[in-house]
């Protein structure tokens, strides 16, 4: 990203937006899996012109960000220097740090692959670092954004499909039930065997249930 570019959560969900006014997209399907679901409140709260139905999945709500002990001991994490930061994360080269309740272990039961992957920029380099940091830093001076996102879904008057896995231990199983209440077309699915990261734990499942609701099946 540019050096000066909004990478607050409010900033990357005009990012969005700005993305489909370029491309000059209409009735999206947009479709939002743990952080990526605040961003799609976000949206939905700023109006979402070119939006036509939602999809919830598993996600941060309400009071719940930065979410669990994961998106804590991140939060945490960027206040420390971009450099300092990068030797810190090289922890994650090692799977059993991978696995801990306070990294993916509580995100992800068989994503393990996955996630390493995603590592490896922060890892390797300087400019993702810096990025991570200056997003971490702007998620820990955001305490309101997702409860003013809450407060405005009444208002979304578009299909609306909420994902919710039923063991997670990072974004509560209630929030699903309350996202798909607070919804006026909202519709709640919930999906086992899985932790926050459906898509990696049950890929197949929530292709299923995202193709019959883009059908109209759901």
């Amino acid at each position: 990203m540019h050096a000066d570019a909004d990478l607050s959560l409010p900033g990357m969900a005009r990012l969005v937006a700005e993305f489909l006014d370029r491309l000059d997209l209409h009735d999206v399907t947009l479709i939002g899996n743990d952080t990526g679901g605040a961003l799609v409140q976000l949206l939905m709260r700023d109006g979402a012109a070119r939006v036509g139905r939602v999809v919830l999945a598993s996600c941060d709500a309400f009071d719940n960000f930065p979410p669990g002990l994961t998106g804590k001991t991140l939060v945490l994490a960027g206040k420390l220097p971009p450099a300092m930061f990068g030797l810190f994360m090289q922890q994650m080269r090692l799977r059993a740090v991978r696995r801990l309740p306070i990294t993916f272990g509580w995100l992800t039961k068989r994503g393990d692959a996955a996630t390493a992957r995603w590592m490896k920029p922060v890892l390797t380099q300087p400019e993702i670092r810096r990025d991570a940091v200056r997003t971490l830093r702007a998620a820990a001076a955001d305490t309101h954004s997702l409860l003013e996102a809450a407060a405005s879904l009444r208002n979304f008057q578009h299909p609306a499909l909420v994902v919710w896995a039923s063991e997670d231990r990072v974004m509560p199983p209630e929030h699903g039930r309350r996202l798909a209440k607070l919804l006026p077309q909202g519709h709640l699915v919930e999906v086992e065997d899985s932790y926050t990261l459906i898509p990696l734990d049950q890929p197949g499942r929530l292709a299923q249930i995202i193709r019959e609701f883009t059908r109209g099946g759901a």
